[in-house]
């Protein structure tokens, strides 16, 4: 059975069929070539950043923090000049460099803490030491 030997309505029906599936294949090859900006990539790396300087990461883990701040500015560079996949890994980095940023600050404060209980329990042995010498 060729086009020819069908009726009109049934060849018309043929073409909108192909016609919707040729429109349908362009639709999703415009969308695969157009990659959606990384948004939320972004918006996940400002906050991480915001959090570390909010608890004051430069004081104790400046180097990971300018880092992130880095990637970030990238990210948003190649954001626009429309290099999606690119910003969304540099906005990701970015995240993850201001989360490490933000760890490596919370163990050096909980280090000092550390350190000044140990001083502290030091300072009250000597002492105790001292007050059990005297009674003697």
């Amino acid at each position: 059975n060729t086009l020819h030997n069908q009726p009109a309505a049934a060849q018309s029906h043929s073409f909108w069929r192909v016609a919707g599936l040729s429109v349908a294949l362009l639709l999703i090859s415009a969308c695969a070539a157009t990659p959606i900006a990384p948004t939320a990539e972004l918006q996940a790396a400002e906050s991480a950043i915001k959090a570390a300087e909010q608890a004051r990461v430069a004081d104790y883990a400046s180097p990971d923090l300018a880092e992130a701040r880095n990637k970030l500015n990238a990210a948003n560079a190649s954001l626009q000049l429309k290099e999606m996949d690119m910003a969304r890994r540099l906005a990701e980095q970015a995240r993850v460099d201001a989360d490490l940023a933000l760890a490596r600050s919370q163990a050096t404060k909980a280090k000092v803490v550390n350190d000044e209980m140990l001083k502290g329990t030091q300072s009250l042995k000597q002492e105790m030491q001292r007050t059990t010498g005297e009674q003697q």
